[in-house]
């Protein structure tokens, strides 16, 4: 075989096994980055979790009574169009609530970020639909994230003592948020929906609190000022 042919192919043969070695290390590189990621998300959910469960609540006769409840906000329709469970139900929940004394105003706190898409006004009009006057209702409409709508609560609001309402999946969480607020905080869990009815609302959920320790711990954001409203044309 030719000198030159014969060094370049060995050269040619270890440039391919370097190239294996590294594609190799890359491949158990992003194992390990994959395996620590799963591991930080259980942590933190259990975490988050651990720390509130004692403060959430799923028989109303044993929900000690607060002047003011939190209504945390959902989409009134999901994207196919049809009916939002999660939002039906936790407008049910929440005139249970006050109908039963344990709450007497309300906190609407939503997404309103476009003239077209406004919770906070969705759950009022639901909200009257079942006998609550809207004179004990105050409409959040810089809820844009569950850590906006608690830090407002007490920051624009002035409520550090409040019920939560939500469904038990999401009260975990905005509670974990209070607490670190130095709110005194409760929630009542809402009617949850059946299971499989949205599968990508409790995967965003066990996400969204590992996201929601780092804007506790170490990000804290800085919500919206002031209470302001996109208008509906």
């Amino acid at each position: 075989m030719n000198t030159t042919l014969a060094t370049d192919y060995s050269d040619e043969t270890h440039r391919e096994a370097a190239g294996i070695r590294v594609a190799k290390r890359v491949i158990k590189l992003g194992i390990i980055l994959l395996f620590a990621g799963a591991i930080s998300v259980l942590i933190s959910n259990w975490w988050v979790v651990e720390n509130t469960k004692d403060q959430i609540y799923f028989d109303i006769n044993a929900l000690p009574a607060n002047e003011f409840g939190l209504v945390l906000g959902t989409s009134k329709f999901v994207r196919t169009g049809k009916e939002n469970l999660f939002f039906r139900y936790r407008m049910e929940a929440t005139a249970r609530l006050w109908k039963e004394g344990k709450v007497k105003y309300l906190i609407l706190s939503g997404n309103n970020d476009s003239e077209y898409y406004n919770e906070p006004v969705d759950m009022q009009r639901a909200l009257v639909k079942l006998g609550i006057p809207a004179s004990v209702m105050t409409l959040d409409y810089a809820g844009y994230r569950t850590f906006d709508s608690v830090v407002r609560c007490k920051d624009e609001f002035n409520q550090e003592k409040i019920t939560i309402i939500s469904q038990n999946f999401h009260n975990a969480r905005a509670l974990y948020i209070g607490n670190h607020e130095g709110m005194e905080a409760i929630a009542f869990a809402a009617q949850d929906v059946p299971d499989g009815y949205s599968l990508r609302t409790l995967i965003r959920e066990y996400l969204a609190r590992p996201y929601a320790l780092l804007d506790v711990h170490v990000f804290r954001p800085q919500p919206e000022k002031g209470n302001w409203q996109r208008k509906r044309k």
